[in-house]
């Protein structure tokens, strides 16, 4: 290669990166941030909601990029809800014994012990609109063995709110 071509091939390179980092979600990192304290998550969580214990256990998959959730009360099937990064932002997309499926999305998110707030962008699997469905949820890390969720719902034009508070099981 003369040095004529490789002076342009490496301005072109350098110029090409720079466009392409200008393009990016500046505020990526924030999501990468959150999502890694999400994942201090891992493992067993009791609670009891209106006298029913409930268990969720979050575990990792598809090689670390997805959060996943086990919901399951003592009275009901299990539920899941998978965590993931989008950009500057996350995303929860809950599998709800509903049979419907509600994907809420953050802002940018700040931090897990301040509370990380996800509201409804879509859902799907609905018969009507009238039918039964989380419209968000809040997660609050309150220390490292004790979380707070704040769930909100919608059903029959009436919005409602569930909260669970969480134990780590040792």
């Amino acid at each position: 290669m003369t040095k004529l071509t490789t002076k342009s091939l490496v301005v072109y390179i350098v110029a090409t990166a720079a466009v392409w980092a200008q393009s990016q979600p500046q505020d990526s990192s924030k999501s990468a941030a959150v999502f890694k304290q999400l994942k201090s998550l891992v493992g067993e969580w009791e609670a009891v909601q209106e006298g029913v214990p409930v268990k969720e256990t979050y575990t990792l998959t598809a090689n670390g990029s997805v959060l996943m959730s086990e919901t399951k009360p003592a009275d009901s099937e299990p539920m899941i809800t998978m965590f993931t990064v989008d950009g500057d932002h996350l995303i929860a997309t809950h599998y709800c014994v509903a049979g419907n499926q509600p994907q809420m999305i953050t802002g940018v998110p700040s931090d897990l012990d301040k509370g990380v707030t996800f509201s409804l962008e879509r859902v799907t699997g609905m018969k009507t609109p009238e039918d039964w469905h989380n419209t968000g949820v809040t997660l609050t890390l309150d220390d490292k063995d004790h979380m707070t969720q704040r769930w909100t719902y919608l059903y029959k034009g009436k919005t409602g709110t569930t909260i669970f508070h969480y134990t780590r099981k040792k």
